[in-house]
């Protein structure tokens, strides 16, 4: 399978040197590269590559207009995140258009495939930039004003890269031209292990957003300043955190602080300034909107006790993405037709429990159905183009982290899948679901 050498020649890319975790940053070395590569296998297929205003990839089989199939994911990272969080769905996208001819697929729909640009807000914080500028969801504005950590501006990036950032903002014509968008993606979470499917079918994204805390407090020497005087903001931003884990278990939600910046940053300074990012997830608007608040009342509270200056600003918020059923249905009537792959390598899970979590059967097919607390451009597009996912076996249930994986039958199992579902789409209307 074609995936395979795809695959071999991707994977290097980004990875840290002792073969650890990859570094894929929108508009910089690895990311670049990475782009490159997509350009050139997409080439090599006598694909029409092209680069929208929002810096997103096309590659086109057939003429590009309406009533276009699309698929694809993305090629950025987390910091030191894993290999297949994105590259899977990009690189499964090449291997099934090969599948396709392979198969003598004809069709007077085109086909695109697509990477969006920036889809971890691994450098500019904004998740799923690209499509959110595409399907305006983000001012144009606002996005050319994001900065890195270096202080460089999304502007100046693009414009480094060699594109126009005088340029980005909606895109409702390229929109226009697709019927549907199918992801695929490495499960994040295990619940596929537990099955005997080694691809399951998305029902929903929980509402999800990140907001940045600011803490202001007053530096001063760590050695001569007494407790009771200092403005200490490191005290309320512990009490954040500890709050995002309370109310996370609370609500049966998903809360985390995993990024801070401290100033002055020294061992022997008291900080000035604390800014932190709250990441939270909810499978209910109600219950997301209950954690975000209470880590804000937890967190100004213990602000005003210790002196110290408190806000918080959203920066990004994706409401509940429910995929439409009759696509979903379809999608898992498609897949379901191979029947299960079973793993002899899987081994049993303690207590015979799913970490998954929220997964169902499909009535008819057995496909496994799905939700995720991770968000995907994918649910961006969902608003504005019939929308559906394929997710791949993760038996390590790891995602952003270098254990992330899947194995190479079950990827294989995937791209299967993919060009089932593609063939499918293709070859019949896009708004007939299948018996």
């Amino acid at each position: 399978m074609s995936f395979d050498r795809l695959w071999a020649d991707l994977t290097p890319v980004g990875r840290d040197a002792d073969g650890g975790g990859y570094h894929r940053y929108t508009w910089a070395g690895a990311d670049t590269d990475a782009r490159a590569w997509f350009t050139g296998e997409a080439a090599a297929r006598g694909l029409d590559v092209r680069t929208d205003r929002n810096g997103n990839l096309w590659a086109w089989w057939g003429t590009p207009g309406p009533g276009a199939v699309a698929t694809g994911s993305h090629l950025d990272s987390v910091p030191n995140g894993g290999a297949f969080d994105g590259p899977l769905g990009v690189a499964s996208a090449l291997a099934a258009v090969d599948e396709l001819r392979y198969r003598g697929v004809r069709s007077d729909r085109p086909l695109a495939l697509v990477v969006f640009v920036e889809e971890e807000g691994g450098r500019f914080g904004v998740p799923c930039l690209g499509s959110r500028l595409s399907t305006g969801e983000i001012a144009p504005e606002r996005a050319r004003e994001l900065t890195d950590a270096s202080g460089v501006t999304w502007a100046e990036a693009m414009a480094g890269a060699g594109h126009d950032p005088d340029g980005i903002g909606p895109d409702p014509d390229a929109l226009a031209l697709l019927d549907v968008f199918v992801e695929l993606h490495v499960e994040q979470g295990r619940a596929l292990e537990d099955t005997d499917h080694a691809v399951g079918v998305a029902s929903a994204i929980w509402p999800h957003g990140r907001w940045r805390m600011d803490f202001t407090g007053r530096a001063d020497h760590a050695g001569t300043t007494r407790v009771a005087d200092r403005n200490d903001p490191m005290l309320p931003f512990a009490h954040a955190v500890l709050a995002a884990r309370a109310l996370a278990e609370e609500h049966g939600a998903r809360a985390t602080v995993a990024r801070s910046v401290i100033v002055p940053n020294g061992t022997n300074a008291i900080p000035s300034l604390v800014n932190a990012w709250l990441d939270a997830r909810a499978d209910s608007e109600a219950g997301l909107a209950a954690v975000v608040e209470g880590v804000r009342v937890r967190a100004e509270a213990a602000a005003r006790e210790h002196g110290v200056g408190y806000a918080m600003t959203a920066e990004s918020l994706t409401p509940l993405v429910s995929f439409s059923r009759g696509l979903r249905d379809r999608l898992a009537a498609v897949v379901g037709t191979r029947g299960p792959v079973p793993s002899t390598l899987r081994p049993p899970t303690p207590g015979g429990a799913s970490r998954g979590g929220g997964l169902a059967p499909s009535t008819d097919t057995g496909v496994p159905i799905l939700p995720t607390g991770a968000g995907h451009d994918a649910g961006v597009l969902a608003a504005h183009v019939p929308t559906a996912m394929l997710y791949v076996r993760n038996p390590t249930g790891v995602s952003h982290s270098p254990a992330e994986w899947a194995r190479p039958d079950d990827c294989h199992a995937g791209v299967l899948a993919l060009a089932d579902v593609l063939q499918d789409l293709l070859t019949r209307p896009v708004g007939e679901v299948a018996p």
